[in-house]
């Protein structure tokens, strides 16, 4: 009597989860959550300008001294991002190839404008992130911030924070691209409890909402530095220009 043989199921992997479009899904959650996380980090860190200059100094220095493995870091998280937006890019396509005739009549009662500028807010926070970084960062940009130190000999990331936000058009561009950060975070937190499975009728509007409320507390955290800059609020110390 022949034995019939039972292959086991297989087990999840980013290979399989990439052929499918819940895999996808899985996939863009676990990189969005860590986005988000990033997000959060990121603004609690540069909150510290109001906290003053040997503040954010002393934990922009704790950060330096880290070495080859802030740099580590740096590239673990710029790959996770680039593959947040293939994924994302991957998925819009898909969605838009799977109706090859448009509706006559287009309605968006379900859809909010989180969700229709997705992609489009993905591209424009890529092409934001990749100034920012040339800008604080690899100080690119303006090359005169890499004389700045403070009165201990650190670099003065305080002064360059403050230098940067004084221009105008530099800080009217960062609020525009953080207000579309709000706008793909809200909606990405949301798409989260969906993937979990944790949306339901009667926990939906609570749970937009928090999405909302996130977005709505990322974007007054973020836009409140140039503007702490541009009221006057948080200065320069004597002797800078």
């Amino acid at each position: 009597m022949n034995k019939i043989q039972v292959q086991p199921m297989s087990t999840f992997s980013p290979v399989i989860a990439y052929k499918t479009s819940i895999g996808k899904k899985i996939l863009m959650a676990c990189t969005g959550l860590l986005f988000i996380g990033f997000v959060t980090g990121h603004l609690i860190g540069n909150l510290q300008i109001y906290m003053g200059q040997d503040q954010i100094n002393t934990y922009a220095h704790a950060l330096k001294g880290l070495g080859v493995a802030l740099w580590g870091i740096r590239i673990f998280l710029l790959c996770f991002f680039g593959f947040h937006i293939w994924f994302g890019i991957k998925l819009w396509w898909e969605n838009k190839t799977s109706r090859p005739i448009n509706y006559q009549v287009k309605t968006n009662i379900e859809s909010t404008f989180s969700s229709r500028t997705m992609i489009y807010s993905a591209v424009l926070i890529f092409l934001f992130v990749v100034y920012h970084l040339l800008h604080f960062t690899f100080i690119s940009t303006n090359p005169e911030y890499a004389t700045l130190t403070d009165s201990l000999g650190r670099f003065d990331v305080y002064s360059m924070i403050i230098l940067g936000f004084k221009n105008y058009l530099i800080s009217g561009v960062y609020a525009i691209a953080v207000l579309f950060l709000a706008f793909h975070v809200s909606h990405g937190v949301f798409s989260l409890f969906q993937t979990l499975g944790l949306v339901t009728p009667r926990c939906q509007p609570w749970l937009q909402r928090l999405a909302n409320l996130y977005g709505f507390l990322i974007f007054l955290g973020y836009v409140a530095i140039p503007a702490g800059v541009l009221f006057n609020i948080v200065k320069l110390p004597g002797g800078i220009h």
